[in-house]
């Protein structure tokens, strides 16, 4: 019998060793979960520590003002004119409590064309809701519920006129219907004005990267203090869903609108008491070479006829004869229709406004004492 060689033994051993290797290197990871379920157990908790100043700071304003924000369902009725079948059609939105009374506020997109409203608190209870009042002009609408007992309170009241890009915001809403949800972001810019779907220019709105999805709307906008500086009303997105840029109505705004829809139930928005029509405006301004709202009537009995305004007037001759432009309120230019009645929103009805006129190709200070025109 020949005895091998003993190199082409090593290289024997080596190959059946490489072979054992390779097959235990294949069925490791068996054999490990074999011998981790002989001995499983929990892990080790690693100590977190102390949340953080500011985590504790966003915890706070949510625990406190969560229980202020409503959920709100709303049923549509459309009716069928040549089957007279009746379907409905379910809408939700959010909401919050703006005193002791059980009134709520939330925007008018939310309620509007409803014929039923239910408002759910965070504990479970649910009230269908009457209509107080809205404005349509401020997408704004006030609802009031009985609740017997246990009464949720108001969310505090803070102030839009001093807010500066880049601080925090935070809001607290429904998206999408999972309710109680928080987002944070910052304040993005600020006196922004976008068209709702009705074509309503809706004026001097805060914008925020803080997400704001269907169902926020009507919810509050927070400040770091938990105060409301603005309630969620818009997001500008091609999909429908939140892409960054969410809008919300200023509290100043809310403050002074909200208080007369629960006394009147309707705005009455502060008016000159003229007739005034952008595209004949920008013509006649143009023919002036001034920047400004030209008056084209003046109704009577208006603080515009009792300051003495003179409005456009047709001469003998079929020629238009201009009358008062309006260049500024209170000093602040009105180059458009749009920003006269920008500046007006921001006055209550019985103020006086002193008025800049452009009158026979020179200046005049004119006071005039603003009334109300329903809206």
């Amino acid at each position: 019998m020949t005895t091998p060689d003993p190199f082409v033994r090593r290289i024997r051993w080596v190959t059946i060793a490489l072979v054992l290797l390779l097959v235990l290197w294949q069925f490791l990871p068996w054999i490990e979960r074999a011998l981790v379920r002989m001995d499983a157990e929990p892990r080790t908790v690693t100590a977190r520590g102390d949340l953080s100043a500011d985590e504790q700071a966003t915890i706070e304003i949510f625990e406190r003002a969560s229980p202020s924000v409503v959920f709100i369902t709303t049923r549509q009725r459309f009716i069928n004119l040549l089957t007279r079948n009746i379907t409905e059609q379910e809408g939700s939105g959010s909401g919050f409590f703006w005193d002791d009374l059980g009134h709520v506020v939330t925007n008018n997109h939310v309620i509007e064309g409803a014929s039923r409203a239910i408002i759910s608190l965070n504990d479970g209870r649910s009230y269908r809701a009457s209509l107080v009042g809205r404005s349509p002009a401020h997408d704004l609408a006030v609802l009031r519920i009985n609740v017997p007992f246990d009464r949720r309170p108001p969310v505090p009241i803070g102030t839009s006129a001093d807010l500066k890009v880049g601080q925090k915001v935070f809001a607290i809403g429904n998206p999408f219907g999972l309710d109680y949800s928080l987002s944070s972001g910052v304040v993005s810019a600020l006196d922004r004005a976008i068209a709702d779907s009705e074509g309503r220019t809706i004026e001097h709105l805060i914008q925020t990267d803080a997400a704001i999805n269907k169902g926020n709307s009507g919810g509050p906008l927070l400040d770091s203090a938990g105060r409301l500086i603005g309630i969620n009303t818009a997001i500008v997105s091609p999909s429908g869903a939140f892409a960054g840029v969410g809008f919300a109505v200023p509290v100043d705004t809310v403050n002074r609108v909200v208080p007369q829809l629960i006394a009147e139930g309707r705005y009455l928005r502060p008016s000159l008491g003229i007739s005034v029509d952008e595209d004949l405006n920008r013509a006649l301004a143009a023919r002036l070479d001034v920047r400004g709202v030209a008056v084209l009537g003046v109704e009577p009995g208006s603080g515009a006829a009792a300051a003495g305004l003179r409005p456009l007037r047709i001469s003998p001759d079929d020629d238009i004869v201009p009358g008062d432009v309006i260049l500024a309120v209170d000093g602040k230019t009105t180059a458009s229709v749009e920003a006269l009645l920008s500046l007006l929103d921001n006055y209550r009805v019985g103020d006086v406004v002193r008025l800049t006129v452009w009158r026979g190709g020179r200046e005049e200070e004119i006071p005039v004492t603003l009334g109300g025109l329903g809206g």
